[in-house]
């Protein structure tokens, strides 16, 4: 009898899951599908799943609409300056936190996750007279800088290097081992699973991106992907949404390719954290 109520609890635990992954895969296979219909098919009532005929050709309207070249250039530029600096700053100062004892750290390592309150719509004024006192207006700097510290970052690094012996560190520091080289050449390759799945989390974020390059840029040298895409409506006439669905796509196809590859550091981050 236990084992049929186990069977039966697994079956529903299963049907529950696939309906929750199909909520968030129909959007993307509607959007997938529909980069390859035609005009006709686009608007056809009752809808169709399948293109009748696969029209390549609405990527090649919607890559030439505009400098796209330019759009993903800057995309990748910005995310991944921005991935680099946050490294840079988040691991000595997650590693501070998780293995010097020095007053006022839980002061500031509170003050720190406050930040993760706080969306960027809240301080983007006072960040744009900065940006714009310093000259970085409609630069890639205005889109990288401010988001050098990530709160997030030092806080899932943290709980990392928390979980490190301490024999392991003291090993290292009888053998001379400098704090730098403890930190780079230890910790950081210990920790390699939450940096991966941290990496990716910021990479998306950051790569699709709208409000803040919206605000910073004024001109194509500068814009980013998503602001790419979006004009894409305006130079469409609002209409051809098969042309914008592969615009779409192609601003998904780079973040679908990276969560693949890093899909095993990230299952592998969360087991670590949890154990």
């Amino acid at each position: 009898m236990m084992q049929v109520g186990r069977t039966a609890w697994k079956t529903v635990e299963w049907v529950l899951l696939a309906a929750v992954g199909l909520v968030f895969l129909f959007p993307f296979l509607w959007m997938f599908l529909t980069a390859f219909k035609t005009m006709p098919e686009v608007y056809q009532f009752p809808p169709t799943w399948w293109p009748e005929s696969w029209q390549f050709e609405n990527f090649r309207i919607a890559w030439s609409s505009g400098p796209f070249v330019t759009y993903v250039m800057n995309s990748i530029l910005v995310a991944g300056g921005i991935l680099i600096l946050q490294f840079l700053i988040a691991v000595p100062a997650a590693y501070a936190f998780a293995r010097y004892r020095f007053p006022g750290r839980n002061l500031l390592f509170g003050l720190s996750l406050i930040a993760l309150m706080i969306p960027s719509q809240v301080i983007f004024l006072p960040v744009y007279v900065e940006m714009s006192h310093w000259g970085l207006v409609n630069t890639l700097w205005s889109l990288i800088l401010p988001f050098g510290a990530s709160a997030f970052g030092i806080f899932l690094l943290r709980q990392s290097f928390m979980q490190v012996p301490d024999e392991v560190i003291e090993a290292a520091r009888l053998d001379s081992a400098s704090e730098w080289k403890i930190m780079w050449t230890i910790m950081v390759p210990m920790a390699k699973p939450v940096l991966v799945t941290f990496g990716l989390f910021s990479f998306i974020y950051h790569w699709n991106d709208y409000f803040w390059p919206l605000i910073m840029t004024n001109s194509d040298s500068v814009r980013t992907l998503p602001i790419g895409i979006s004009m894409l409506k305006a130079a469409e006439g609002g209409k051809q949404w098969n042309v914008i669905m592969a615009g779409n796509l192609i601003l998904v196809l780079p973040i679908l390719v990276v969560f693949f590859i890093a899909q095993r550091h990230i299952i592998s981050a969360f087991v670590y954290q949890s154990k």
